[in-house]
């Protein structure tokens, strides 16, 4: 089960030269699914829409028919909002491998597979909006099961892309309903029916993060699903406190190895001073690494040291460990002023 490939898509706020890594990773991700489904043994394929974002190419075209066609089991379609049933649709315009079948039709329409004892039901999109398909909508048939392809959305009780209620898929009678349309993964049960969807197998922006992929759907006397993901390119989101050496922060959540995927890290906390230009050097490896200084200059620990009171006598002390003491131990002696500055000064406490 997979949805929202967003083909073709404009890459929005990315070098060209991001851009065209992007593309091609994606245009990827049709035969690694073909893989992925042969590796498993996948009796179905159910593609939950959006697999163009808009406008198609024939480049992509061809990789998406190469990739179902390898397949060489059903393949189910559910046109969503971005690759509608438009007069100009490669869903209407194109020849698509034998295998495949798209539901073109506003409307709940179903195909037996008589060889599984199953029925597959779905509907398409005509237009970039969509009323709730799932609406009224119960099996039929007297097959072992009942399986539905929908690019819905589960969430939003009135929201323009096919809205699916809880009480719509309690009372449809399914087995397992495959949504599209959110992009990240999620699931529930209601009643009888499991509904899942996979979220979108690559992320193209920081609005994307972490792992993407596709669910393996098993259904037996229950129905179980796991998410696989993809070698494609992700999009990861940090914070990281700069403490006293910003190397070793970042060290602390980078990989060891350099990588194609998308770093946007926020350095926060106090700080001597942060050099960015030092910072990218350092991490050359990563070509997608955004960073940003949101540290505060670092507070004069040694303000009061010699002072006559408890306070002064207190960091006198510290600073004179300083003198003669290993690299190591400096550390630890700068690290325990610092923590000590900031309880006296009533804030919070941020251990590297």
């Amino acid at each position: 089960h997979s949805a929202d490939w967003h083909l073709d898509p404009p890459f929005v706020g990315h070098s060209p030269e991001q851009a065209a890594c992007l593309r091609q990773a994606l245009l990827q991700v049709p035969d690694q699914l073909s893989r992925l489904c042969r590796r498993e043994g996948c009796d179905l394929v159910l593609l939950s829409g959006d697999l163009f974002d808009g406008a198609y190419t024939q480049e992509s075209f061809r990789v998406v028919y190469n990739a179902l066609a390898d397949m060489a089991v059903p393949v189910f379609i559910a046109p969503g909002n971005h690759d509608f049933c438009a007069p100009s649709s490669p869903y209407l315009t194109e020849t698509w491998p034998e295998n495949v079948h798209i539901f073109t039709q506003p409307m709940m329409e179903s195909v037996v597979i008589e060889k599984l004892n199953c029925r597959i039901y779905g509907a398409g999109y005509r237009s970039m909006d969509c009323d709730g398909l799932l609406d009224g909508f119960h099996v039929q048939g007297e097959e072992n099961c009942h399986i539905a392809v929908l690019h819905g959305d589960p969430t939003q009780k009135s929201a323009p892309y096919c809205p699916i209620t809880e009480s719509q898929v309690r009372k449809s009678g399914l087995d397992y309903l495959a949504l599209g349309h959110i992009h990240k993964g999620g699931s529930f049960r209601a009643g009888g029916t499991v509904c899942a969807w996979p979220g979108c197998p690559m992320g193209r922006g920081y609005d994307e993060l972490d792992e993407k992929g596709a669910l393996i759907v098993t259904i037996d006397e229950s129905v179980r699903t796991s998410f696989v993901a993809l070698e494609t390119p992700r999009f990861y989101r940090l914070s990281v406190v700069a403490g006293y050496d910003a190397i070793a922060a970042l060290d602390s959540v980078l990989p060891a190895v350099g990588n194609r995927d998308f770093y946007q890290i926020e350095l926060t906390g106090e700080s001597a001073g942060i050099d960015l230009d030092q910072l990218y050097a350092a991490f050359s490896r990563f070509a997608n690494l955004e960073l940003r200084d949101r540290t505060v200059p670092e507070t004069d620990i040694w303000g009061n040291a010699g002072e006559d009171s408890l306070e002064g006598l207190y960091f006198s002390l510290l600073k004179q460990q300083l003198d003669g003491a290993d690299p190591q131990d400096q550390q630890v002696i700068t690290l325990a002023a610092r923590i000590s500055r900031r309880i006296l000064d009533g804030r919070e406490v941020e251990l590297p």
